[in-house]
């Protein structure tokens, strides 16, 4: 038997209780009544070496408070409760939310009084209705999420949530280049500079197909965040003290994206007068795909100062 199987036995036979196999979760899912879903984009990890490695990555500990978004059936749940740390997890599917406590209560009962799962679609939660995480100073995202929505639940959580600090999130491998990818690439695009406004972003694993139940055909990587200290990357700060407008900024990263072909001087011109980009110091005759996020800062900076003189 090898070392890292000795430690993963050791782990599940502690009294914190152990994590879900292949068996349970077909098991709870009959019990349930519960079949994956294309529609809410559900692949259920069978694996526990996989989700406890999704915790490690994210460096969770006994300390944090923790967001999972698309629980499921309760696969990376357990791992992270199983750090002693306290969270909350948010699930669209109503019942796979009315099931989820009491897979917790069976498999790591000790960790009920940490736990609190919200029947809500992600794209919808605010501090206001899901108030939990106000007193944070700052918090963490640790999620397996859906293909199809998980930039779109990525940029509105940053956007919502001041105090998201750093999330870990497995995504699809094409998702997870697009999100951490540079300037320059063919597949650097909207979610990458918007991301890049919030913090930096690293891909930093690849997983397999086998792993889930359904098995997808593509495969999955993990995705870590850290956010800028003040929340936002420092060239937005302004020598005055006030900060460039984000919404200026996005939609200058959206109009130069709408038409990534374009030059910047075509793409830009209803919104961009020509003077701004000589002041920002940008070639008009380049393509959006090029420049970086504190390059978007910066034209939005000249844009304001120009429309102001």
């Amino acid at each position: 038997m090898t070392e890292h199987a000795n430690e993963t036995n050791a782990i599940d036979e502690t009294a914190q209780g152990r994590l879900l196999g292949a068996a349970d979760i077909r098991r709870i899912a009959a019990e349930a009544g519960i079949s994956p879903t294309k529609k809410f984009g559900q692949n259920f990890v069978i694996d526990p070496g996989t989700v406890r490695r999704i915790v490690r990555e994210a460096g969770v500990t006994a300390d944090d408070h923790v967001l999972e978004v698309g629980p499921g059936l309760g696969s990376l749940t357990l791992a992270i409760l199983e750090t002693g740390a306290t969270m909350t997890a948010v699930e669209i599917d109503p019942p796979v939310a009315e099931r989820l406590p009491g897979t917790i209560a069976e498999f790591m009962p000790d960790a009920v009084d940490r736990f609190r799962v919200v029947n809500r679609d992600a794209l919808t939660v605010t501090p206001e209705n899901l108030p939990d995480f106000q007193n944070d100073d700052s918090f963490t995202l640790v999620a397996n999420l859906p293909y199809n929505v998980a930039t779109p639940i990525l940029l509105t959580l940053l956007e919502r949530f001041d105090n998201l600090g750093t999330f870990l999130v497995m995504v699809q491998k094409e998702v997870a280049d697009r999100l951490s990818e540079k300037p320059g690439s063919k597949i650097y695009g909207t979610p990458s500079v918007k991301l890049a406004w919030y913090g930096t972003a690293e891909r930093v694993g690849i997983i397999g197909r086998n792993v889930f139940w359904p098995a997808p055909n593509v495969d999955s990587a993990l995705v870590l965040f850290k956010r800028y200290e003040g929340g936002h990357t420092p060239s937005a700060n302004n020598p005055d003290g006030s900060v460039v407008d984000r919404e200026n900024v996005f939609r200058l990263i959206d109009a130069a994206f709408g038409q990534r072909r374009k030059t910047l001087h075509a793409a830009l011109k209803k919104i961009v007068p020509s003077e701004a980009f000589e002041q920002a110091g940008i070639d008009p005759t380049r393509r959006g795909e090029t420049l970086a996020i504190d390059e978007f800062v910066a034209l939005a900076r000249a844009v304001g100062e120009v429309s102001e003189a």
